[in-house]
């Protein structure tokens, strides 16, 4: 019988943190920085890491783990923190499933105690994270802010409204909507739709001060439920982003291979937070896989835009092979 996905999530975070106190020489504390976890749950996921046999002379990682290519992905890229699941031989819908689940498990042990988190709720991956997530007990969150306005038609955007609703009751914070199209037609538009709405003016002030960034990845493509042209992007304004270098996007915001911004009169049309903005959370934490992402992904770790990676095994071995920044 297959593991619990939940009990290999809570094994992985035992085994990584047995790892750098056993194997590494780091202290508690040390560790608690690294992953953004507060002492005591480290000193718990020892304990806990003894109990179920992990630690012996050595670390042995319970099979279906992957300390070692998580490691490497860290250091090759600087990252704080990598996670690397398991998800061969699943369906899009499947892998998207199992990458949100492990999410939750990670962002369950992350401090949040008076924190403003930033949503990417129109993502699949992230509104199965938030399905999969439970109370965080003793912990309660500033606020929960979108940080990009609404796509697609309007069940879409019901899921999206629903998924931050329940992410803000389970993090006990104020959720803060940006209930406007997330892409308009001109400028104009734009200019006349945050003129007459306060909230969402009040929302894009607050995604200047987020502390903690739950970041959307795409490739230049329309994928389903959304619709070209439905508060989104047409796939010719994919085309004309690409004729610019960009290979993928964070939020709307578009990337070349190398991370770097591509900046199109696309760029004014998009509400919602921008990659200056983005950079200044202290934790930018993206979930993503599958083929067609891995390109996008990949410019996002060489340029710096996400530090705590959710990721599949291929996705990770395709960013070791392609590398840093070149």
């Amino acid at each position: 019988m297959s593991p619990d996905p939940r009990d290999l999530d809570q094994l992985r975070m035992m085994t990584k943190v047995s790892h750098l106190y056993h194997n590494r020489g780091m202290v508690q504390s040390e560790i608690a920085k690294t992953l953004g976890l507060s002492q005591a749950r480290v000193s718990r996921l020892l304990s806990a890491a003894e109990e179920a046999d992990i630690v012996r002379t050595v670390v042995v990682p319970p099979e279906g783990l992957n300390t070692d290519l998580e490691e490497r992905l860290e250091s090759v890229f600087g990252l704080l923190e990598v996670h690397v699941v398991d998800a061969s031989g699943e369906t899009e819908a499947e892998r998207t499933e199992t990458l949100g689940r492990a999410l939750s498990n990670v962002f369950e042990i992350q401090p949040i105690e008076n924190k403003t988190i930033g949503f990417t709720s129109w993502s699949r991956s992230m509104r199965n994270f938030v399905s999969s997530l439970s109370k965080l007990p003793h912990a309660k969150a500033k606020a929960v802010v979108e940080m990009l306005g609404g796509v697609g038609q309007p069940a879409v955007q019901h899921a999206a409204t629903t998924a931050t609703e329940r992410l803000a009751k389970l993090t006990d914070a104020e959720a803060r909507f940006l209930r406007v199209p997330g892409v308009v037609p001109s400028v104009a538009v734009k200019e006349a739709i945050l003129e007459t709405d306060p909230f969402a003016r009040a929302a894009l002030e607050t995604l200047g001060n987020i502390d903690i960034a739950l970041i959307g990845i795409g490739g230049l493509h329309v994928v389903a439920p959304l619709v070209a042209g439905d508060n989104f992007f047409t796939e010719e304004q994919f085309e004309m982003a690409a004729r610019a270098g960009a290979v993928g996007e964070i939020n709307l915001r578009f990337m070349d291979a190398n991370g770097n911004p591509v900046m199109t009169e696309l760029n004014d049309l998009v509400i919602g937070i921008t990659l200056e903005q983005l950079k200044r959370a202290e934790r930018r934490i993206a979930v993503s896989g599958g083929e067609s992402k891995q390109p996008a992904l990949l410019a996002a770790v060489r340029g710096g835009w996400i530090n705590v990676l959710v990721t599949d095994e291929e996705s990770a071995e395709y960013l070791l092979k392609h590398g840093p920044k070149k």
